[in-house]
């Protein structure tokens, strides 16, 4: 015979002031741990949103990032003439050659250096990329010392607002645009014409990367095979959501672990919480637990009655943890990526997943937290618990 669900939950809602204290010490943890994975996954979602699967990025072989490519003229002119790469509506081949140079640029508060991204853009950039759209103003013209700054660079960054000027690569550079990219990291980016940057930044003969739109995705393979083994390129081809998903590999994989850990170490202080208020419940409850077993109930049932009312406060504290993590998704962070050394911005992002690891985490910790007092509980003996009534 097992006893009700709702004897747990009574028991409980009677001892209201420690079921709140013990509850709050488990969100606590609980929330660490969420915030921590919603960092990771927030990193991730905006790398990943960047690309697009029907477009390729080249690179030099074993360069991790853009910023450490360089692909020669000849090169590039062989990769823009492959018969995978498509053309848009008036002819031209949707091929974007791109340079990526790193700048310090001082932050509108506390004047503090960051390392930002500027992309030496071609004709084709923004129509390879969709999700990227003028906010503010236009696009530089070509041949100009014109840029456009993304929205987060253009927030935080002094210099980098609509009409005002960025000093780097010994010119001024007027910004005349702000560039919404949804959210993905083109938000942190300077771009400007990459012919302009490419001699100010005395990179004429070579470019970062090239970005190019498939003609038929299914036929990826086709040309990284193709471009891969061709001695003369030395070059590495990756679906663009590939690319920028390995960008954010090694900081995101920091961030679970770290995260997971700290949480850990501050669990063991949660799950002592819940074991003092367990056993209180326990001590409190021995004449009652003595009638419950002259009423013919087994050891196994008092141990399951409180393993349930550990773990309904391990699932409560799991529940308030996780909405107060919820509230970080209307933050934005800024930080340096540590794959590219540039400013990165991104938001909190709450998952499904996220949120049943981290009720399972609280679960783990009230059933952890309430185990040796519900045995006590169940080894009490019948006489010996109505004795002490």
């Amino acid at each position: 015979m097992a006893i009700p669900y709702s004897y747990s939950l009574r028991n409980l809602w009677t001892r209201r002031l420690t079921t709140a204290l013990t509850a709050a010490g488990m969100a606590m943890v609980v929330f660490v741990f969420a915030a921590m994975q919603m960092l990771a996954a927030g990193l991730r979602a905006t790398l990943v949103e960047t690309g697009s699967y029907d477009n390729a990025v080249l690179i030099r072989k074993s360069s991790q990032t853009e910023v450490q490519s360089s692909i020669a003229r000849a090169a590039a002119a062989i990769i823009e003439a492959q018969p995978e790469v498509a053309v848009g509506a008036g002819g031209e081949r949707l091929v974007a050659k791109e340079i990526i140079v790193l700048i310090n640029l001082l932050q509108r508060q506390g004047e503090r250096p960051a390392n930002v991204t500027i992309r030496g853009i071609g004709p084709a950039s923004l129509a390879l990329r969709p999700q990227v759209r003028v906010k503010v103003g236009r696009m530089p013209k070509p041949g100009s010392s014109e840029i456009a700054a993304g929205a987060s660079i253009a927030r935080r960054f002094r210099g980098a607002g609509i009409g005002e000027r960025l000093r780097f690569a010994q010119r001024d550079w007027l910004v005349v645009g702000i560039l919404d990219a949804g959210g993905s990291a083109f938000d942190s980016e300077v771009w400007g014409d990459g012919d302009q940057l490419k001699q100010a930044f005395h990179r004429t003969s070579t470019y970062s990367s090239v970005l190019l739109r498939l003609r038929d995705p299914a036929r990826f393979d086709e040309l990284k095979k193709r471009l891969e083994v061709d001695p003369r390129l030395e070059l590495e081809a990756k679906r663009e959501t590939r690319f920028y998903a390995d960008q954010s590999e090694m900081m995101a994989k920091f961030l679970r672990v770290f995260g997971t850990v700290l949480a850990s170490i501050f669990s063991f202080g949660a799950i002592i919480g819940a074991m003092i208020t367990m056993y209180a419940a326990v001590a409190n409850r021995v004449p009652e637990i003595g009638t419950l077993r002259a009423l013919g109930f087994q050891r196994w049932s008092i141990l399951a009655a409180f393993l349930l009312e550990s773990a309904f406060l391990g699932l409560l504290g799991g529940v308030c943890g996780i909405f107060g993590a919820a509230f970080l998704q209307l933050a934005t962070v800024s930080t340096m990526n540590w794959q590219t050394f540039s400013e990165l911005a991104f938001r909190f992002d709450l998952t499904a997943a996220i949120a049943g690891k981290s009720l399972a985490f609280a679960l783990g910790m009230g059933l952890a937290g309430g185990a040796l007092p519900a045995l006590r509980a169940a080894r009490l003996g019948i006489v010996d618990a109505l004795r002490t009534s």
